[in-house]
């Protein structure tokens, strides 16, 4: 079972990871000035991560794959580390399908 671990930043501002079962980080958030802004986005990748639609597939200037997650209103709320393959990005993206929407809330704070 995936979880969010949620952590606060050298510059004291909050953000998520979503981990997988084996403890990868498969997506992490933005910075987000407050714990329950950061808790909201959390809400939003587990509302969000069931649709195919809201994955934004992209390439990095090396040539990477890697995508982001966004939200209704078009603003990412996720983003993934970079991969290796098309392919390993898509199974980036179905961990994330699969593991948010039980994962459960460790807070690091």
């Amino acid at each position: 079972m995936g979880k969010f671990e949620i952590k606060k930043d050298k510059s004291d501002q909050f953000r998520f990871n979503l981990k997988a079962s084996n403890g990868q980080v498969i997506l992490s958030s933005e910075a987000y000035t407050t714990k329950t802004s950061c808790e909201n986005g959390i809400s939003s990748v587990r509302k969000n991560s069931q649709d195919d639609g809201k994955y934004e597939r992209k390439t990095a200037k090396d040539g990477s794959p890697y995508f982001n997650l966004k939200a209704t209103n078009g603003q990412v709320i996720g983003s993934s580390e970079m991969y290796s393959s098309t392919s390993a990005m898509e199974n980036g993206i179905a961990s994330v399908m699969k593991n948010a929407p039980e994962a459960s809330v460790v807070d690091n704070t």
